[in-house]
C-alpha cells in the first residue's frame, strides 16, 4: 500500500471511529456530514473520497461500533481468572460502562435504530449479539444450556445499562446495574449446583 493509500485508510478509519463514538451518544440521525467531517480535521468535500454517501457513512460507522466491543467483552472476561464470565459481567455492569456511551457497547445505544434500519444494519447488529452469544456461551462449562444462558446474560446486561442510562434517578440507575448483576450471579450459581 502507498504512502497515499495508507493516508487514506487512516483518514477513513478516524472519521469511522468519530462517528461510530457520536452515532453511539447522539443517534444516528443527529450527526451531520460537515460537523463531523470537521470533528475528524477534514473539509466537507473530502467526505467522498471515503463514503459515497451520509447514509453509507452511518452505515459503515455502525458496523465498526458494534465490531469494536468484541475485543473488549473478551479482555473484560479474561481479567477475572477465577471466573470469566463474572468479569465480563462485572465490566458491562459497571458504573464507568454506563457513564460512557460514546465508547460502550454499541449493542444499547444502537438496537432501536438497528430495528428501525435497513436489512446492512440488521444484520451487522444481528452478527454482533451472535458474536457475544457465543462468546459468553463459551466462557461457560455446561455447554447443554450454555447458549441460552448467554442469551439470558446478554439480553439482561443490554437491558440493564439502557434502563440506567435513562432513567433520572441516579441512585436508582446504581441500583438496576447492582440488582442485575447480583441476580445474574445468583441464577449463574443456583444453575452450576442444579
Amino acid at each position: 500500500m502507498g504512502h497515499s493509500q495508507a493516508d487514506k485508510a487512516a483518514t477513513r478509519e478516524r472519521v469511522l471511529r468519530i462517528t461510530s463514538r457520536r452515532i453511539r451518544t447522539d443517534g444516528v440521525s443527529r450527526p451531520g456530514v460537515a460537523e463531523l467531517m470537521r470533528e475528524a480535521g477534514l473539509t466537507h468535500g473530502g467526505f467522498y473520497k471515503h463514503f459515497d454517501s451520509r447514509d453509507d457513512l452511518i452505515a459503515q460507522a455502525a458496523t465498526f461500533a458494534l465490531a469494536e466491543g468484541t475485543a473488549k467483552m473478551e479482555r473484560s472476561a479474561y481479567k477475572n481468572d477465577q471466573d470469566a464470565r463474572a468479569g465480563l459481567i462485572d465490566a458491562y455492569l459497571a458504573k464507568q460502562h454506563r457513564d460512557g456511551p460514546a465508547t460502550g457497547c454499541a449493542l444499547v445505544t444502537l438496537g432501536a435504530a438497528a430495528g428501525r434500519g435497513d436489512q446492512q444494519f440488521k444484520e451487522a447488529y444481528e452478527n454482533q449479539v451472535r458474536t457475544y452469544l457465543d462468546l459468553i456461551a463459551s466462557l461457560d462449562d455446561d455447554t447443554e444450556d450454555s447458549q441460552a444462558e448467554a442469551m439470558l446474560t446478554l439480553s439482561a446486561m443490554v437491558g440493564a445499562v439502557l434502563m440506567s442510562r435513562a432513567v433520572a434517578d441516579k441512585h436508582f440507575s446504581d441500583q438496576l446495574l447492582e440488582t442485575v448483576n447480583d441476580l445474574l450471579a445468583r441464577h449463574r450459581s443456583r444453575s452450576a449446583s442444579a
